[in-house]
């Protein structure tokens, strides 16, 4: 029996209004890198299903860079520690180091792959330079009296590097070992968020949130000229070179991506986000890369909503849009019939993702405000989504078009929980809130209500019978009715402890209870009755948040806050398979795709295939 991970679906970066998002690029054009709550993900650009994720970092992370050689990654956190580490299989810390007492903002590698200077805001210094792979000290990074936001390192000798800060200076150290060499002051006059040498080492630009691009000699330091004046309307919070060095692209607060010409300081191509002639935050551009090594003129920036943004030059608009969460992941419901996986999150965004091709749409229309509590797919044959969330409403996605439809129906309290049940022959979607069940029919109408002894934790459906969890410890199973109303069923009293999550099995025969002590208790129905079959599921140690049955009903995945993904057996309920740590912080959700096939998500905001082989 064994549990392997097939594919991540990566998170997207994690961005921040006002602040530059580092992105960076392999030597070769093929990967990216960037930071994702605590996590790195190395992407490949071509095929953005494919990622591998780097998990040892444990304070948010902050940037990534590839070194020149391809093959190391250094990456910082918000504690002021730089790990390095084997790119390739994202795993195997070459090296950690504490650089400064609070967060890396920015780091960069000489052209050796030797040498990292890491920058941030820090209280007793600003940045330092080590040695990749042993920490010792090759220069002190110095100059400045604010918070250091970029650095870049010249990649041919004589060695030069160019720090800039808050203070509205660019320093320019000279090395091995780095040392103060000259300040220039006085080309900008707000935050300096991006700098960088050309890759002939001829040139180095900075740019800032006043909205001015400054180019300097790359050997003395010296500014040469400023380009681009007043063409900008908002911070440049990005910039990176072009593989010849005669061309480098920004990325701006005004929702723009700008190519310019050096040589000429014109801008000979400008991509504007969002809808003409509307102002909208979350298509700023807060980071640019433009990877060396391809012969295709693409450019990758990333907006606020964290969504990937691929640029070709010659073309007017993006050739593709990566989309994914930024925060966990609440709630999954797979599709069978469109073989898509639905999922929300804490900020309340919704995304479908095609499972063939590992791939994420954006859900149009108006989202949750907050968190997605749950997700259900209809039991009609409309093709219809049901969400709910912490803004206290209900909402219908329509799943061939992928948007939301209607206005959202406010519920009776804050929902725990949605299921979808066939009651009279048709689709109702069921509500769980503090005060009980509340029914809704197909228009979206209030159809019906029923209480309960103790306020629900969660629910679940399947044809006419419904389960409800509760903090008391007791599952309570109703059947509806064809006028919306419920008939108690029986009452599940073996559970120890609060329920958390419940699952039945596609046939309706079996009824997963998960607790919040991480047991699970699984009951089969014979006829009227629910009799205990298992109490044996019992690997988790922390809060069981999803369960889900394979659709042959023998098998039963299960995710938990303990980090676990866990796969069960009615046939051997002794046994189970495991991928441990499947996601930081917890898993959201697990669904199956197949029967050898699971799904889970989590707090790292990511996706995750598994292929689970040996499993009665």
């Amino acid at each position: 029996m064994s549990i392997t991970s097939q594919a991540i679906w990566a998170a997207s970066p994690t961005t921040t209004r006002g602040s530059p998002t580092a992105l960076s690029s392999d030597s070769k054009g093929e990967r990216i890198a960037y930071a994702s709550n605590k996590s790195i993900f190395v992407r490949s650009i071509d095929d953005p299903a494919v990622s591998k994720q780097y998990t040892q970092h444990t304070t948010p992370t902050t940037v990534a860079r590839f070194s020149p050689s391809g093959f190391y990654v250094a990456s910082g956190d918000a504690a002021g520690t730089v790990r390095v580490w084997d790119s390739i299989g994202a795993e195997n810390t070459k090296g950690e180091y504490h650089i400064i007492a609070g967060r890396i903002n920015d780091i960069a590698w000489d052209g050796d792959s030797q040498r990292i200077i890491a920058v941030g805001d820090g209280k007793e210094r600003f940045g330092h330079c080590i040695t990749a792979d042993s920490g010792n000290s090759v220069g002190e990074i110095s100059g400045h009296s604010a918070q250091i936001n970029c650095v870049s390192i010249r990649q041919q000798r004589p060695l030069r590097a160019a720090t800039g800060s808050d203070d509205t200076s660019l320093c320019f150290l000279h090395g091995a070992p780095f040392k103060f060499n000259t300040s220039v002051r006085g080309k900008h006059d707000k935050f300096i968020y991006g700098t960088q040498f050309s890759p002939d080492g001829s040139s180095l630009v900075s740019v800032g949130s006043d909205r001015r691009i400054w180019l300097y000699d790359g050997k003395t330091g010296e500014a040469t000229k400023q380009i681009g004046e007043g063409e900008h309307k908002g911070s440049i919070f990005g910039v990176s070179w072009a593989q010849d060095s005669k061309k480098l692209v920004t990325c701006s607060g005004d929702q723009t991506v700008r190519i310019w010409d050096v040589e000429v300081g014109k801008c000979t191509q400008t991509w504007r986000m969002g809808e003409e002639g509307i102002v909208s935050i979350r298509d700023q551009q807060v980071g640019v890369t433009w990877p060396s090594g391809r012969s295709d003129g693409l450019v990758i920036s990333v907006d606020l909503e964290g969504n990937l943004n691929y640029f070709q030059e010659g073309k007017q608009a993006p050739v593709k849009v990566v989309r994914g969460h930024q925060k966990a992941i609440t709630a999954a419901a797979f599709s069978s019939e469109s073989k898509t996986l639905w999922t929300g999150s804490y900020d309340g965004r919704a995304r479908a993702w095609e499972v063939q091709t590992g791939t994420a749409d954006l859900v149009d229309g108006e989202m949750h405000s907050n968190y997605v509590s749950g997700i259900t797919t209809s039991s009609g044959k409309d093709g219809r989504i049901s969400t709910v969330g912490w803004d206290d409403s209900l909402r219908t996605v329509d799943a061939a078009h992928k948007s939301f439809i209607g206005s959202a129906i406010k519920t009776a309290g804050q929902p725990k929980g949605v299921a979808s049940a066939l009651i009279g022959g048709k689709a109702h979607t069921l509500v769980a809130t503090a005060s009980g069940i509340t029914i809704y029919d197909e228009s979206g109408s209030e159809s019906g209500s029923q209480a309960t002894p103790a306020p629900p934790t969660t629910i679940a459906a399947n044809g006419s019978t419904v389960a409800v969890g509760s903090d008391d410890k007791k599952v309570r199973l109703f059947k509806a009715g064809s006028s919306a109303s419920f008939s108690s069923m029986a009452e599940l009293t073996e559970p120890t402890a609060p329920i958390s999550s419940l699952a039945f099995s596609i046939d309706g025969s079996h009824l997963a209870v998960g607790l919040s002590n991480g047991k699970i208790f699984v009951y089969a129905s014979s006829g009227s009755e629910w009799k205990l079959e298992t109490n044996r599921w019992s690997a988790h140690t922390a809060r069981v948040t999803a369960i889900s049955w394979s659709p042959d009903g023998k098998k039963a995945t299960s995710g938990a806050l303990d980090t676990n993904v866990f796969v069960w057996s009615l046939a051997d309920p002794g046994k189970r398979i495991k991928a441990l740590n499947a996601h930081q912080e917890g898993v959201g959700g697990v669904a199956w795709a197949d029967d050898s096939t699971v799904i889970s998500c989590g707090a790292d905001a990511a996706v995750k295939i598994w292929k689970v082989q040996g499993v009665a």
